[in-house]
């Protein structure tokens, strides 16, 4: 199937027909990324989905206290605070 280039604002874009979006799933947001000298459009990745259940499993076995209360000290602290 053959698309045009059509001039979008200030930019550029190509029509995706209704079938192929329906085809592929693909909703409000992609990701577009060069591979091979062609554009791989795909789904947006969402890296947090799901966490909200995983955080609330965790409280109900009660795992999920702080490893460490105490904050780490960083380079700043150990070498350039001073008290006065």
């Amino acid at each position: 199937m053959r698309a045009r280039i059509v001039q979008i604002g200030n930019s550029q874009g190509i029509r995706i027909p209704k079938p192929l979006l329906d085809q592929t799933g693909l909703k409000d947001e992609v990701d577009i990324e060069i591979e091979d000298g062609h554009l791989i459009i795909s789904a947006a990745s969402r890296p947090r989905l799901g966490w909200d259940e995983a955080f609330q499993a965790m409280s109900r076995e009660g795992d999920d206290s702080l490893l460490n209360s105490e904050p780490l000290p960083t380079r700043w602290d150990e070498e350039e605070w001073e008290w006065q």
